[in-house]
């Protein structure tokens, strides 16, 4: 819409400056063969206004603006005083393609040159002044209405650009909540029913009590894919420690829970990332290791809170606790540890994850110690006992 507002404009002074034509005197022949110097000028102002219309031509923008200065020039040899509207297009373009202060110099240079030629053709000074103030408005109102388009345009570009960005982030979100949240839920589920199976011919209560609590994995589990449609619940970290240490326990695994935080130390989303960093370290324990103790220690000291989840039982190659097979050399795979990297980073912590002395394994993250605002709720903190 901008840009057909601005070709309309420029239409119109060119409009105005072939009305010279007929006033310069000049013969009926000499003003029919002027239209085709026009309509080129017409076309070099187009493509210097709207570089987009024909961008392999706009690349020698240089070259172009030359004829133009040439097209405006010339022919005050034959047709006078009829040729006094178009130095103000060639300012116009200069101010386009050059940079400052050439751009400023050959804009001067153009109203110097339009006086001159005033001067020779004996024009008053009244008509030298409205003449040059003309020149002046066509170079600023071609300028203006060619760069507001050039940003309307650009503007609108943004726009999209943004706009795809935002959804880019927006999946890549949906991607990293979905590992997170269902990742833990789904090994704790496989985990339970396992243990179900195992356990239902021998001890067929203890088997009945696992596969409710895989029952309540499951609606956990979708819990969590209704929660990542909406961007991430708010997570209680003391409920995934208990969580963790009932899904340990389950897969034959010591657990040693330690945690010391402070009450109201923690705002929501510190304490959501921890717990998802938690969920993170057990997950991994399951899929990518056989071990036989867990530590989990979460402190708060210095203005910083520390979760430090180290197991033993790493495996190189062969079945983890799952049953899945491993044949790479990590303790981990996919984007689990990228994810978790990005949540740390964004409230400004650490997290790092390797192997550690004596063939185990440390998962730890660093957050500082955010106080909860007076008021804010704070969720649940049921305790885990083990």
């Amino acid at each position: 819409m901008a840009k057909a507002i601005t070709m309309v404009v420029i239409l119109g002074f060119f409009g105005v400056a072939v009305s010279y034509l007929p006033r310069g005197g000049i013969s009926s022949a000499l003003a029919t063969a002027a239209l085709p110097l026009l309509a080129l000028l017409l076309c070099l102002q187009m493509l210097h206004s709207f570089p987009s219309l024909l961008p392999r031509l706009s690349r020698h923008r240089y070259l172009t603006l030359g004829a133009q200065t040439l097209l405006t020039y010339l022919p005050f040899l034959a047709f006078g005083s009829a040729w006094l509207g178009m130095p103000g297009f060639l300012a116009a373009s200069a101010l386009l393609i050059l940079r400052a202060p050439l751009s400023l110099i050959m804009v001067g240079a153009v109203m110097i040159s339009v006086q001159v030629i005033h001067f020779l053709l004996g024009f008053s000074l009244a008509e030298l002044a409205y003449s040059s103030v003309s020149t002046f408005l066509t170079c600023v109102v071609v300028y203006s209405l060619s760069k507001l388009s050039g940003l309307v345009t650009e503007t609108h570009r943004s726009r999209a650009e943004l706009a795809h960005l935002i959804l880019i982030r927006e999946r890549l979100r949906f991607a990293r909540d979905l590992h997170d949240l269902l990742g833990y839920s789904l090994s704790s589920l496989t985990l339970q029913c396992e243990l179900a199976s195992r356990l239902i011919s021998t001890h067929p209560e203890r088997a009945q009590r696992e596969l409710a609590e895989a029952l309540e994995s499951a609606r956990g589990a979708l819990a969590d894919v209704r929660s990542v449609a909406e961007g991430l619940r708010t997570m209680s970290l003391d409920s995934e420690v208990a969580s963790a240490g009932s899904i340990l326990e389950a897969a034959d695994i010591r657990a040693v829970v330690s945690m010391d935080v402070p009450e109201e130390s923690l705002t929501d989303r510190s304490e959501t990332v921890l717990a998802i960093v938690l969920r993170e370290a057990v997950t991994n324990v399951l899929r990518h290791s056989r071990a036989k103790n867990c530590e989990i220690r979460i402190r708060a000291s210095e203005g910083r809170v520390r979760l430090s989840v180290v197991n033993d039982g790493l495996v190189p190659r062969g079945f983890t606790l799952l049953g899945e097979e491993r044949s790479d050399g990590g303790h981990h795979s996919g984007t689990g540890i990228g994810n978790l990297t990005v949540r740390v980073e964004t409230l400004g912590g650490t997290l790092e994850a390797g192997p550690c002395d004596g063939g185990a394994y440390r998962l730890s993250a660093e957050l500082p110690v955010v106080p909860r605002r007076s008021g804010e709720p704070r969720p649940e903190r049921p305790a885990y006992v083990g």
